[in-house]
């Protein structure tokens, strides 16, 4: 019934010319790709580095590391490639002997591959067992949160993660269900979901578990909580002029991206009407735009899931004494 995973690691980069502009590489700086994936942005960034410039790719999915090894292998020692959460981002450059670099790229959410490859218990269109773990080697997963999390913190997740507004009736749904027996696989889920969503709310929105099975997949993962508690660190080790870029999926962690950046650009804290600033607090750069860039039309033609991505650029500037 379920589909081995050795098929194709896939990932279309997204923005790609974008992000590629965005970070202005220098041919000999140093540049990190915490979301490697596939490698697709990776392959540009490290085509533009000669032999002098490094790129360090971090990823937490034993499959994307192999095929961004494959992908990138002809570029030799100018890349490193290492099986990580981009939270631990500084900790894995300090063992480089890395201090600053020039740029960091984050993609955030889900791979194209991750979706696609039913055995990973990703996707509402493919029967699998619920898992959703972006590490493997995790030992908790999406059956253990649909099972035992209390009504209560489903409901919070599914409100919240994703944003739904039947929230408390799928959770309703689910807990009738698990009380005969667990709830193992995707297309269990799925139909739990579709039976607790009023059918003319079905025509509409696209799938009715989307919202659902994003909601799992973001608190199983933490993805909000590693983005929110590591992007300030990450603007720290960049250099002066370094740039750092995040494409977001998701309402919520654009909201926190964008939250992060200005706070990274104005910092006072004094009140406005104090004539000079007493708080001590120094902007650390700038944002590139305003609003965020969004995908072409013909893009998001050519590749539906870039959809609702949205691009943010922070450019370091770093004192004298710095």
């Amino acid at each position: 019934m379920f589909m081995s995973e050795n098929i194709e690691f896939k990932h279309i980069p997204i923005m790609l010319e974008e992000v590629i502009e965005g970070l202005d590489i220098k041919p000999n700086g140093i540049y990190v790709d915490g979301t490697l994936g596939g490698g697709g942005h990776s392959y540009e960034i490290a085509k533009r580095l000669v032999s002098g410039g490094r790129l360090i790719g971090i990823d937490q999915d034993e499959a994307a590391i192999k095929a961004a090894g494959a992908r990138l292998s002809e570029f030799g020692d100018r890349v490193i490639i290492v099986r990580s959460n981009y939270a631990q981002m500084v900790s894995v450059l300090q063992s480089l002997g890395i201090e600053q670099v020039d740029g960091i790229l984050l993609d955030l959410g889900v791979s194209s591959h991750q979706l696609d490859n039913a055995e990973r218990g990703f996707s509402y269109m493919e029967d699998a067992l619920l898992d959703m773990r972006m590490d493997r080697r995790q030992e908790k997963t999406a059956r253990d949160i649909v099972n035992y999390y209390s009504q209560a913190e489903l409901t919070r997740i599914i409100r919240d993660y994703g944003e739904d507004r039947f929230a408390a009736k799928i959770v309703a749904k689910i807990i009738d269900f698990r009380e005969n027996k667990p709830v193992e696989t995707t297309g269990e889920l799925a139909e739990i979901i579709k039976s607790a969503i009023p059918v003319k709310y079905r025509l509409t929105g696209g799938h009715p578990a989307k919202r659902t099975f994003q909601a799992i997949r973001i608190e199983l993962n933490r993805e909000l909580g590693v983005l929110e508690e590591s992007i300030e660190g990450m603007l720290d080790i960049l250099s002066d002029g370094g740039r750092m870029a995040v494409i977001a999926f998701h309402s919520l962690e654009d909201r926190i991206v964008k939250s992060a950046f200005k706070k990274a650009e104005s910092p006072c804290t004094c009140p406005p009407d104090f004539p000079i600033c007493v708080c001590g607090k120094k902007s650390k750069g700038f944002v590139a735009s305003r609003k965020p860039l969004i995908p072409s039309d013909e893009e998001t033609e050519r590749n539906p899931r870039a959809k609702s991505s949205k691009l943010r650029i922070f450019v370091r500037k770093r004192e004298e004494n710095e």
